[in-house]
């Protein structure tokens, strides 16, 4: 049996298709491969990388699990272009399975959810400007108008929660609150089948513009936690 020491210092031989990946990745850290770039043709990365054909498409396959690039079948493979959103995106799927598969992960994603968003609130508060204001007005009337459409009621709640965070002027805080919101929209929907609801919603979010107009991160922050708190309750999950 090995000591603990040999067992760190042991040179581990790695697979052919994770060195491709590898080389594949740096060329596009290095710009040699910029986004929209195809990617070259499997036969040309066997002959500069001398390996066969199944570690040159293994890599592939995976720089496409992780959005580094785009496989096509019948056409040349692209470089993707890589940004917070594009990050987040790439781990949709198994948020949603998460939180589908344990149902307490929803609290959690809930829980999460309102922290951020109660820290983010005070920055949209103190760097807010005019333009801002109308856009988050223009979304509150848009949202106004679909009362009695759940689906666009929804999407528009999304808009207006996803302009606040975009105030902060931060990718990364924008990226991360539009993936938390889309991740919880399918438990979002069982609010909207309760008369009245929809009301306190609107004007939840009135009250928050109103204390972004005024520069009153306290208050903003106060009621974002009650909108919150009081919505909370109604995400349901889905068996």
């Amino acid at each position: 049996m090995d000591t603990p020491q040999v067992a760190r210092d042991r040179i581990v031989r790695r697979k052919l298709s994770d060195e491709v990946f590898d080389r594949l990745r740096n060329m596009i850290l290095n710009g040699e491969l910029k986004p929209g770039d195809p990617v070259p043709a499997e036969r040309d990365l066997m002959t500069r990388f001398g390996v066969g054909r199944p570690a040159v498409r293994e890599a592939l396959q995976t720089m496409h699990t992780i959005g580094l690039i785009t496989v096509s079948h019948g056409e040349r493979s692209r470089v993707n272009e890589i940004s917070p959103t594009t990050a987040f995106t790439q781990v949709d799927a198994i948020a949603q399975f998460l939180i589908t598969a344990a149902p307490e992960n929803l609290n959690h994603l809930k829980e999460a959810r309102k922290l951020f968003e109660i820290g983010l609130i005070k920055i949209a508060a103190n760097k807010r400007n005019e333009q801002d204001l109308d856009d988050l007005r223009r979304l509150l009337a848009e949202q106004r108008k679909e009362l009695g459409n759940a689906h666009d009621f929804i999407r528009g709640d999304i808009a207006f929660h996803s302009k606040l965070a975009s105030i902060a002027g931060n990718p990364i805080i924008t990226a991360m609150a539009e993936a938390m919101l889309k991740w919880i929209f399918h438990y979002h929907t069982s609010l909207l089948h309760w008369s009245g609801r929809e009301e306190v919603t609107l004007d939840e979010h009135e009250r928050i513009i109103e204390a972004i107009a005024a520069g009153d991160s306290s208050a903003a922050a106060g009621m974002m936690e009650v909108h919150l708190d009081r919505s909370a309750a109604n995400y349901r999950h889905h068996s």
